[in-house]
């Protein structure tokens, strides 16, 4: 019975999405409640899936009276696991930084767990058509959120990425079409047996199926060159928003890549397609290029890891279409933790938002001596972001760059040392803006007056004990220092959170899930033998 859990961790936040409207006819402030017992319950849920999953290995359930392949099948692997347990985690963490940082409402909370549902059902699904149900459930709670403060700027970023979602999405349902004309079913596992009984890996219905299908989830993970709804999305949502958004649904379309790849259609029919394969390396390797480049171009520190993720994400792309052992599980670890990174990234960038008024670059001067947790830990994760061993980043680059090497080295042409090569440049690149803002934080202002390095205050008093006529200063110029070019430490917005264990004006709750984040993706660095005996069987069945 304990396949249960399935449908049960998919109805829990749809269900619960209903209750924040209901409950808002009586009460104001229900929703809040209601998604923080529904985000907790999937994470009890998720966590019983994967010791399921462990000492059984995969579970699967059937929906209804129907037995698969007719009926609809829900699956938790190996695989399904992992990117379960990082929606869960980020999803309840989440909801402690909105719960300061707004946008607030019931409707809000609906929408939130509309989305959490969404990406629930989409990891546990074994059905292509049911696929495309819970990724348009995402893209549809997607649009709503990143409007949910109703500002003419975010609602255009909004109808950006609805356009080029539905396109995306009708793209993937056509492929699925054709799929279905060639084998007769939807069913994941059954249709990797009749494209081989019915069909064959060189029917032009299956070739131009999977082409739809990676094209239609390209535009969803948002890899060059149809990436231009991200930045906007990312910069334009709310911060708490932004935070589940660039963790979660990009990652949730790009894990659809890699399930329909590789237990849809599988590694040989990758292998029987070079010309198929070839277009998706040579789109993750420009993905990965231009994402970079941008990034490091960018002054606005959304903007600059928005453009991070088009490059991180072609990674991913390319670890898929090289159909190696290696490089495939470098692809699901940076799955993994490329979105744990971009969640502790953004989050850190919203607490330095909400706390000091700091958005840009520019803003950032000294921020390690006002806020010096939040600083090293956005610090650590911009590193782990890098590749600096012993991150999780570091992990997934170095098994897809040997992958990418062992491809080419097997015979597979010069594509895989190409994207090595594109790796190692894109390294370089992430380390340049990383730099930029680690250089903001620790040595901007160094040796000025009242910056880094010089704690003399002539008149006694600290940093915010400066009189009304600063704070009024400060409130004037939207939150943060005025930009006269001493290189000052921030100033905290007017009602800044305030501890009495830290220095940092910011909520200590979001804090200590930020800092938390930044050892996480550092401790999984360490796991490396672990996360290759999880993975294990997932790959052995796939390139059996």
């Amino acid at each position: 019975m304990s396949d249960v859990l399935l449908p049960i961790a998919i109805a829990t936040p749809l269900v619960a999405a209903t209750l924040p409207l209901a409950l808002g006819l009586k009460y104001e402030d229900a929703g809040w409640s209601v998604a923080a017992v529904a985000t907790t319950a999937l994470a009890g849920l998720a966590a019983g899936i994967g010791l399921e999953v462990a000492r059984g290995g995969t579970l699967s359930h059937a929906l209804g009276t129907y037995e698969p392949p007719i009926g609809i099948e829900l699956v938790a692997d190996e695989l399904s696991v992992a990117v379960l347990a990082l929606v869960a985690a980020v999803s309840l963490a989440t909801l402690a930084f909105a719960r300061v940082a707004g946008p607030r409402g019931n409707s809000f909370y609906s929408g939130y767990l509309l989305l959490v549902g969404g990406l629930t059902g989409l990891v546990l699904t074994g059905d292509l058509f049911n696929m495309f149900v819970f990724l348009e459930i995402v893209g549809i709670s997607t649009y709503a959120l990143i409007a949910a403060d109703r500002s003419g700027a975010s609602a255009y970023a909004s109808l950006k990425y609805l356009v080029v979602g539905t396109v995306g999405a009708s793209l993937y349902l056509l492929g699925v079409g054709y799929a279905f004309l060639a084998t007769g079913t939807l069913n994941m596992l059954d249709m990797q047996v009749q494209i081989l009984e019915q069909a064959s890996y060189a029917d032009p219905l299956i070739r131009a199926s999977y082409a739809l299908i990676v094209a239609g989830l390209g535009l969803k993970i948002a890899v060059f060159p149809i990436h231009a709804w991200q930045p906007d999305a990312y910069q334009r949502a709310p911060d708490a928003v932004t935070t589940i958004v660039a963790a979660l649904v990009s990652t949730a379309s790009a894990y659809a890549l890699i399930r329909v790849s590789y237990t849809v259609f599988t590694v040989d029919f990758l292998a029987a397609n070079d010309a198929i394969t070839t277009v998706m390396l040579i789109v993750a390797g420009a993905s990965i290029l231009a994402g970079s480049a941008l990034a490091a171009m960018q002054s606005d520190l959304k903007r600059m890891f928005a453009y991070s993720s088009v490059a991180q994400f072609g990674m991913i792309v390319a670890a898929v279409a090289l159909a190696n052992e290696t490089a495939l599980l470098g692809g699901i670890v940076h799955l993994v933790g490329h979105g744990l990174l971009k969640f502790g990234l953004f989050l850190g960038i919203g607490l330095l938002a909400l706390g000091y008024g700091a958005r840009e670059l520019d803003d950032l001067a000294s921020a390690a001596r006002s806020a010096p947790y939040t600083g090293g830990a956005v610090a650590l994760l911009g590193l782990g972001l890098v590749g600096i061993p012993p991150s999780i980043g570091f992990l997934g680059k170095w098994y897809i760059g040997v992958g990418a090497v062992e491809s080419s080295l097997g015979g597979g042409g010069p594509a895989g040392i190409g994207i090595a090569v594109v790796i190692f440049i894109s390294t370089l690149f992430t380390l340049s803006y990383v730099a930029r803002v680690i250089e903001r934080f620790y040595f901007a202002g160094v040796g000025v007056p009242g910056g880094h390095g010089d704690d003399d205050h002539s008149d006694g008093h600290d940093d915010d004990d400066r009189g009304d006529g600063h704070a009024a200063e400060v409130a004037a110029d939207g939150g943060h220092e005025s930009t006269t070019g001493d290189g000052g430490p921030l100033t905290p917005v007017e009602g800044a959170a305030r501890s009495r264990f830290v220095p940092d004006r910011v909520p200590p709750a979001s804090l200590a899930i930020l800092i938390l984040t930044a050892f996480a993706t550092v401790g999984l660095g360490f796991a490396g033998y672990a996360l290759f005996e999880w993975f294990d069987p997932f790959l052995t069945e796939v390139f059996a």
